[in-house]
């Protein structure tokens, strides 16, 4: 099949966000190493298809690498880019704030954290959309795996209550174990990659979404 024949049976979703983040599209491509890649979009040329990367930029690949590309249902904000972003900074007296601010301070008061840096963790992993999905099967606020809310044992993922406090359960657990940095890209790309790579995974997403949640909290 060419590669124009399989592009076009990929179906292309826009997510439209609220608050400061600019409406972005999103993409998941499945590559043949088992990977996934999350890209605002992609085009195809020939027997090559180049990505649109989150980042800035692009990247070309052969299609023989793609098993397919599916719409990301998780909102990924994009990259502050104007002063009214810039509110979303917390600082001395201005704390982050946004939906669902009660669960969040009572459960980062249970639990002993920063409630700016579960608001923070929360815009990156679903926007507070508590019916987030992403392909991989995370759900909630939190987007929590499978594996993680049996762990904390939640019968109901998409429960806000439920969702927020495990993980902030989940967080306080990575940040026993790794400074505040190492402990979010544990939260993004799992605690195994850190260790395996000991230290900040080079994934660019994973760096992307530290940097982004530390700028968040004004560290």
């Amino acid at each position: 099949m060419s590669l124009s024949r399989r592009v076009s049976r990929v179906a292309v979703a826009t997510v439209v966000l609220a608050g400061a983040a600019r409406p972005a599209s999103a993409e998941l491509v499945l590559l043949t190493t088992g990977r996934t890649l999350s890209v605002k979009s992609h085009r195809a040329e020939d027997d090559k298809v180049t990505l649109v990367l989150r980042q800035g930029g692009d990247l070309t690949c052969p299609a023989s690498l793609i098993v397919r590309i599916d719409p990301d249902e998780v909102p990924y904000p994009e990259e502050p880019t104007s002063s009214a972003d810039a509110l979303a900074v917390a600082r001395p007296g201005r704390p982050l704030t946004g939906p669902y601010a009660d669960v969040i301070e009572a459960a980062a008061s249970r639990h002993g954290l920063d409630p700016n840096l579960v608001h923070a963790l929360i815009r990156a992993e679903s926007n507070y959309e508590p019916r987030a999905r992403s392909r991989t099967g995370a759900k909630g606020l939190m987007q929590l795996m499978p594996a993680t809310a049996r762990q904390y044992a939640v019968s109901d993922p998409y429960d806000p209550g439920a969702n927020i406090d495990a993980g902030v359960r989940h967080l306080k657990y990575l940040l026993g174990r790794f400074d505040v940095g190492l402990a979010l890209a544990a939260y993004n790309a799992g605690e195994g990659a850190v260790r395996v790579y000991g230290g900040l995974p080079p994934f660019t997403e994973t760096r992307n979404y530290v940097a982004r949640i530390l700028r968040q909290i004004g560290r």
